[in-house]
């Protein structure tokens, strides 16, 4: 199941295998086209045979506009699939239905409630009234996340910086070595190579040593890099794996609601986050769209729990058979160092009822006196959204966004480049990393407030995916961020409008694709 590919490293031409994509995902995406088929054509076929039958289809689809329209969703997302209901018969409605949400059974519910109950407990008012001397728009800012989010503000936990995937490399394996408890690593892409391979050898080896290994991985994320049945190897090592949402090949939301999140925790003491996955393209090691430049952040303290947390909570609702050996997950630290930052987990309904990540953006934009640097590979944004960015433009911030040169997807890239043109106009500052693909999900604002984690500025990110953060007041690591932004902003060119002229043609591309951007 694997092919032979090229690639250039230092000019040198170099091969690697990757794999096709397994027969069970082939299987998986077959009998759910066959499914969603099946139902299209009874209903057909029933609204053919049965007069009444498509008098109950119409009012099913009158049933579909007045449920979208009345919904809490945001008016972007309603637009395709209220194209879809209108335009297409029967078959609209019948997609709402199978697609448009997605569901979980109470029995995982039930699980995930419990386990929530028997996470440790806070109470942030303590670190809400110190952030309140400092700022008291910082601390509305963090009460808000720590509401929507179910999340907890906390300080006196140590950052590091990394502005690339190969020093965050480094680290990462040198703390693996030191893991006394257990290790838990989630991430969207595991891809057999150096960068994973060094990872799975101390892994097995801290095995041997008794200490409690568990990996998530997500089932389509690793479609094309992972045998199908991974995890089975995995737990020969003593490895307890799961693939995230595992491919079955049901008509339902399955395929859209995908884990976005990179996420390490070792001892509940250390913690990884950023857009880095485990892939050699991450580490510069292959390149696929030029130099790969990312980022990731280190945690050590307190704040770490919210990591332990979230990695529970997806591998729960994931696993068949539920076994935490540890019971120190959450352990208390004695580190002093300064700022404050809420950890935080986003994702869809009905685990989570807001978009978080969205928010958290937002409103760092809306609070900018000075400046809002942002870097994100993909620029494919709502209405809401993009508004905050021109508003802030617009009452003299100064607005830069970072995106890339060389991108890995051309419909993305052509979408990303259709907003262009309006944010300019607004005075914002749209540069291209022109040494290669920036994945970089990086957000600072006026020196003092940051976010660094796994949230693009696409829909993917900001709607459908599962995805993780950390919102950041008056952190060390701040400083690095800054300066990193800069040194890429040096190697990046910025955008013109005096260049935005395009073919009538690709405009038309642009104006169709926008239409459709949000269930992409």
């Amino acid at each position: 199941m694997k092919r032979k590919i090229r690639y250039k490293v230092s000019n040198q031409e170099v091969e690697t295998y990757v794999n096709y994509i397994p027969l069970r995902y082939t299987i998986a995406i077959f009998l759910t086209i066959v499914e969603v088929l099946a139902i299209l054509l009874s209903v057909c076929v029933l609204c053919y045979i049965f007069p009444y039958c498509s008098f109950l289809a119409f009012l099913a689809q009158i049933v579909c506009v007045v449920r979208i329209i009345a919904s809490d969703d945001n008016p972007d997302y309603k637009i395709p699939w209220l194209f879809f209901v209108l335009v297409i018969p029967i078959a609209g409605f019948m997609l709402y239905f199978l697609f448009y949400s997605r569901k979980l059974k109470r029995k995982y519910l039930r699980r995930l409630q419990k386990l929530k109950d028997s996470f440790y407990q806070k109470d942030d008012e303590k670190e809400l009234n110190l952030l309140q001397k400092e700022s008291m728009e910082a601390s509305s800012q963090a009460r808000l996340i720590c509401n929507i989010g179910e999340t907890h503000l906390f300080t006196n936990t140590k950052q590091t910086y990394f502005p690339l995937g190969e020093k965050m490399m480094v680290s990462l394996i040198e703390d693996l070595k030191e893991a006394k408890k257990f290790i838990y690593m989630e991430y969207f892409i595991i891809e057999e190579g150096i960068f994973w391979n060094s990872i799975l050898k101390i892994l097995k080896e801290k095995v041997q040593e008794g200490v409690e290994v568990k990996v998530v991985y997500d089932d389509i994320g690793c479609m094309q890099t992972l045998p199908g049945l991974y995890f089975s190897t995995l737990k020969k090592y003593g490895i307890s794996a799961v693939p995230f949402s595992f491919l079955k090949g049901s008509a339902n939301s399955e395929f859209n609601n995908r884990s976005h999140r990179k996420i390490t925790v070792i001892d509940g003491r250390i913690g990884y986050t950023g857009g880095i996955n485990l892939a050699d393209e991450y580490i510069n090691k292959i390149n696929k769209y030029g130099h790969w430049k990312d980022s990731a952040i280190r945690l050590e303290g307190e704040a770490v729990k919210e990591f332990t947390k979230l990695f529970l909570i997806d591998f729960v609702i994931n696993a068949k058979n539920i076994d935490i050996q540890q019971t120190e997950l959450f352990p208390s630290q004695d580190i002093t160092c300064k700022g404050f930052m809420v950890p935080f987990g986003d994702g869809p309904k009905p685990i989570y009822q807001k978009c978080i990540g969205k928010i958290v953006i937002q409103n760092m934009i809306n609070m900018a006196t000075r400046y809002a640097y942002m870097t994100s590979p993909y620029l494919i944004i709502d209405n809401d959204l993009c508004t905050s960015i021109e508003n802030a433009a617009l009452r003299g911030v100064d607005v830069r966004i970072i995106v890339p040169h060389i991108p890995d997807k051309k419909l993305v890239f052509v979408m990303t480049q259709s907003y262009y043109h309006r944010l300019l106009n607004a005075g914002v500052k749209i540069y291209e990393y022109t040494p290669g693909f920036i994945h970089a999900k990086s957000y600072l604002v006026d020196d003092k407030f940051g976010m660094i984690g796994t949230i693009n500025l696409d829909y993917r990110s900001l709607v459908h995916h599962f995805e993780n953060g950390v919102w950041m007041y008056d952190c060390e690591c701040l400083v690095d961020l800054k300066k990193d932004i800069e040194e890429t902003i040096e190697k990046s060119i910025e955008i013109k409008k005096d260049e935005m002229k395009q073919p009538l043609m690709k405009r038309f591309v642009q104006a169709i694709v926008r239409i459709f951007a949000p269930l992409l």
